[in-house]
């Protein structure tokens, strides 16, 4: 675009200042910030100044309307329920078609763990110490040859760590998987804003751009390619899950059964709270359409809301684990359609340059960025399913450096479930009052993935390892 008719379409809109600096670049940095404001809509940060800025940015929830929403809840024994039966049936059949690619949404650093680096990198098992990234790519890997099929995986990392994520990922020879079935693409960004709704300057020739949150994943499929690249491979199902949660089962027979049998466009896994104030979504109804209500947006007593029988009503937490259609994907995040996930704002400190070209640090919130919740698709899809995962085989993020939620919780959780995997084959180990053993132990998962393919591989094993400390079964 020439420069002129670029400079007057940013004046247009209010926002001629990002100019005042210009004339003291060089050409090269020049031609990089007119790279930059060419990636720029005005017309939808125009559209966002009026509605999360200018206007009432919180939508009024009417909480007396609001229900629990409706999910398949998880049998004591799913190989003996026909309902559950039949789900995975029809889900293998469709994974054995070829029909499911992977997705994780892995843009993140792991900052909060003080790990200065691509969040998926970061070591989590209890005995070879893999990282997040490495444990995915075996449970792909696994799934790939017990359904004799080539499972996808698409990465979403952002400008960020893109160049890390993929150079790890080739100093590890993409961990067994076939390089052309990993596609990388990066996270979109959009730009921060002052309380008045001007762009705000990071450099004399760059704006402060700011990842557009989960959600915009569905924008970068598309955008990106990977969607078609789906579409050409004859897949129409997509498992999405995040990086910090080792545990999740990311290829599930049963969970994509029920979202083909359902009709479904998206479907999502609950996991019930562990106590009424955890910090996760709430899977609920209202006014007829399936939604997510934050933690931080139900009022306490409805988080404490409880049914007759004691049980909490509202139990159906949100971990982010969903399988999507790629029509549905292409619909909402192709540009061509009306329907589209809106953007939320969140208050920020953003370092900036004042009027005399230095850059400030701000101490308190002095700007806005614009980002999208990928759960808010669900009252857009139709049919949506969500059926119920159980927290101790699926669920255990690694969010912060001590407490809940962190590198210490998710290994003990880890140890846990491999305990229970050698108790049904048979053997014996011994647990504390939380089920975690004594010992540290570490099952692949390339020798299996649940607990049911434990058990056959278990006992067909000639000679069995000796269950002691540091014991890896691969």
């Amino acid at each position: 675009m020439e420069l002129e008719l670029l400079r007057q379409n940013f004046e247009s809109a209010g926002q001629g200042h990002v100019f005042k600096y210009f004339n003291e670049l060089d050409e090269a940095e020049k031609n990089t910030f007119l790279k930059q404001l060419e990636q720029i809509d005005l017309r939808e940060i125009d559209e966002l100044k009026a509605t999360l800025l200018k206007g009432n940015s919180k939508i009024a929830l009417d909480f007396s309307k609001l229900e629990p929403a409706p999910f398949k809840p998880l049998p004591q024994n799913r190989a003996l329920d026909e309902e559950w039966r039949k789900a995975k049936e029809v889900g293998e059949e469709a994974i054995r078609a070829g029909r499911l690619a992977a997705f994780v949404v892995a843009g993140g650093q792991g900052t909060r763990l003080g790990f200065n680096a691509p969040k998926g990198l970061y070591k989590i098992t209890p005995v070879m110490n893999k990282s997040l990234f490495n444990v995915f790519a075996e449970k792909i890997l696994s799934a790939s040859r017990k359904y004799g099929v080539r499972i996808p995986w698409l990465i979403m990392t952002s400008h960020i760590n893109d160049a890390a994520t993929r150079a790890y990922f080739e100093e590890n020879s993409f961990f067994g998987l076939n390089r052309d079935n990993v596609i990388f693409f990066t996270q979109g960004l959009m730009p921060a804003v002052d309380s008045e709704g001007k762009f705000i300057l990071e450099d004399k020739g760059k704006i402060v751009m700011t990842p557009d949150g989960h959600g915009g994943c569905l924008r970068a499929m598309c955008r990106s390619g990977a969607i078609a690249e789906l579409d050409r491979r004859g897949i129409d199902c997509i498992s999405y899950f995040q990086v910090d949660n080792p545990l999740v089962d990311i290829i599930d027979p049963y969970f994509l059964g029920f979202h083909i049998l359902g009709k479904s466009e998206m479907s999502s896994k609950m996991i019930p709270k562990a106590y009424p104030s955890e910090k996760v979504g709430h899977f609920c109804v209202l006014d007829g359409k399936y939604c997510v209500v934050e933690y931080s947006d139900l009022p306490k007593e409805y988080q404490e809301m409880r049914n007759a029988d004691g049980s909490l009503k509202f139990v159906a937490g949100s971990v982010a684990i969903h399988i999507l259609d790629t029509a549905f994907v292409s619909k909402l995040g192709g540009g061509s359609s009306t329907m589209k996930l809106p953007f939320h704002r969140a208050d920020k400190k953003i370092p900036y340059l004042d009027s005399d070209g230095k850059l400030v640090k701000p101490e308190k919130p002095n700007g806005v960025k614009f980002e999208m919740f990928v759960f808010d698709a669900l009252p857009m899809a139709k049919s949506p399913v969500i059926i119920e995962g159980a927290r101790a085989d699926e669920f255990s993020p690694v969010k912060n450096a001590e407490g809940l939620d962190s590198p210490q919780t998710c290994k003990k959780h880890q140890k846990a479930q491999f305990a229970r995997w050698l108790k049904a084959a048979g053997e014996n180990i011994e647990v504390d009052s939380d089920g975690v053993p004594s010992i540290n132990v570490e099952v692949s998962p390339l020798f299996a993935s649940n607990v049911s393919d434990f058990v056959e591989r278990w006992k067909a094993l000639n000679t069995k390892p000796k269950i002691s400390d540091g014991l890896y079964i691969a």
